[in-house]
């Protein structure tokens, strides 16, 4: 008996654990809800939500293979040991997981369960992340190579008389309450869904368009939850989309072809990022670059934190973009990275703080990803351009009619339109801020100056290009090609962005 252990995989199809496991014998195809992870800092309510409706439609599609999804709900050393007794276990089976610090402790502890118990655990990659990569040279190449695989079909399962088990809902898991009423669906249909829409007629104008939060909910692929917990693999999204760039070649729509252009090559960096955490787990919790620690004092300003957290920093734009995101667990990728500078810079707190805060928030956490880009926009890097984003210019470039931020801050509904990015400015200021609306908790032109000081007085320290040239060598890109039909050379700057890059 083997056991496949889903985990951020939750699909049947290019599913390589179940399918190997399947052509050795019978199996168990295990979830485990792990109360403990759901307590960590970086995750919520709303992700679980997100994951329960993906596990029940997974549980329904494995039945129609032959065997249902069993799920358990405790610690995974219990639950191993309590399979154990009942079934003389011969392999443990999961895809590789780049996720963050718990997991990987957690892992830890599986591993030396099976070489105690002399049960092999076997483990193939999940996407383009390479485990124990001793130099990122040739990385892009067998990224491509890994991607033109065959996509693995969904195997036929043997039947095993065993109790499914609940899957409980996150007032069961003891969860905080966590309202995101315009949260994505979960679920291998919705992501299909998802990316049909976005090669055939959403995706048109996604490069024009992904900067703006409100055109971007509709112009990105909004594909990022379903490649964060895996009911799409990335092999399938990159075969469909090189399937439709094919299409294209042979048309002159050049909207159509320059959207497929950048989505593929957000797409490549995807693994990009996660390979950094995969390598070096530490910037999870430490700067990527030691000159900056200490910079920013270690434990954050309360007032500035919360303010920033429930949109009411008196920065319009920043807070529209932050209700924006609580209530629907999604912002496109300039939001992202200037949501979190904002953070960084104007209030001057640690990123750490926050970007716990960002995790929880995001339905598409992927901590790979996550904290590599949370410190890229904090400048903590040390090989990144300084970006500190002007959150009143952002308004006005991203919003240029106050849509957006008028839907969100109904409280300005008496702010003249010419003054929606500066309240401050409007003749009417004094009705309405410190009463419906607050005042900036900072000069936010002042605060970027103080910023801006303080990182290049660390740049310019002593011995600080030496270690950034050593971090470039160990996290820097290298330039390679999509090999796939007409596909061209893709070289991105990737402080462009998003911290999902799903968009």
């Amino acid at each position: 008996m083997q056991i496949v252990w889903f985990k951020r995989d939750l699909r049947v199809q290019d599913n390589r654990a179940l399918a190997q496991a399947a052509q050795r014998g019978a199996l168990v195809p295990l979830y485990v809800v792990e109360p403990d992870l759901w307590r960590q800092p970086d995750m919520s309510a709303r992700q679980w939500a997100f994951i329960h409706e993906t596990l029940v439609e997974l549980r329904r599609q494995l039945a129609e293979l032959g065997q249902p999804l069993i799920v358990r709900t405790g610690e995974m050393l219990s639950v191993l040991d309590d399979i154990a007794q009942s079934f003389d276990l011969t392999a443990l089976w999961s895809h590789e997981e780049t996720g963050n610090d718990w997991t990987f402790q957690r892992d830890k502890r599986v591993a030396s369960w099976c070489r105690t118990q002399g049960i092999p655990w076997h483990q193939p990659r999940n996407h383009g992340v390479r485990r124990r990569l001793a130099s990122r040279d040739g990385w892009a190449k067998e990224w491509d190579r890994f991607m033109n695989e065959p996509i693995t079909p969904a195997p036929i399962l043997r039947p095993i008389p065993m109790d499914p088990g609940g899957i409980p809902s996150s007032t069961e898991l003891g969860l905080h309450p966590d309202p995101c009423p315009r949260r994505q669906s979960g679920g291998h249909t919705a992501a299909s869904d998802r990316l049909t829409t976005f090669l055939r007629t959403r995706g048109r104008t996604y490069r024009s368009a992904m900067s703006s939060p409100q055109l971007g909910e509709h112009a990105c692929s909004r594909l990022s939850p379903h490649l964060a917990w895996g009911t799409l693999s990335m092999r399938e999204v990159m075969q469909a989309t090189w399937a439709r760039q094919k299409a294209l070649s042979h048309t002159s729509d050049k909207q159509w072809r320059g959207a497929m252009s950048s989505f593929e090559g957000r797409l490549h960096w995807h693994c990009h990022f996660i390979q950094k955490l995969e390598d070096d787990p530490r910037i999870e919790f430490q700067n990527v670059h030691r000159a900056y620690d200490g910079i920013r004092p270690s434990v954050p300003d309360s007032h500035r934190l919360e303010a920033w957290v429930n949109g009411e920093t008196g920065l319009p734009f920043v807070d529209a973009c932050m209700r924006y995101l609580r209530a629907t667990g999604w912002l496109n990728f300039r939001m992202r990275a200037m949501v979190m500078a904002t953070a960084s810079y104007h209030l001057w707190l640690d990123w750490r703080a926050p970007g716990e805060v960002l995790a929880r928030l995001f339905t598409d956490y992927e901590p790979g990803i996550h904290w590599s880009q949370v410190q890229m926009q904090a400048g903590t890097t040390g090989i990144n351009a300084l970006r500190i984003y002007n959150p009143v210019k952002q308004g006005h470039d991203q919003d240029p009619t106050g849509t957006f931020t008028r839907r969100w801050l109904p409280e300005l509904a008496d702010i003249p339109d010419r003054h929606l990015q500066e309240p401050w400015k409007a003749e009417n200021a004094g009705a309405v801020l410190g009463k419906r609306y607050p005042m900036p908790i900072v000069d936010h032109v002042a605060a970027a100056r103080f910023a801006r000081d303080r990182i290049w007085e660390v740049r310019r320290g002593e011995g600080f290009r030496d270690e950034a040239a050593k971090v470039l060598a160990r996290h820097g890109s290298r330039k390679g090609r999509l090999r796939k039909g007409n596909s061209r050379a893709v070289t991105r700057n990737p402080a462009q962005l998003s911290l999902d890059l799903g968009d």
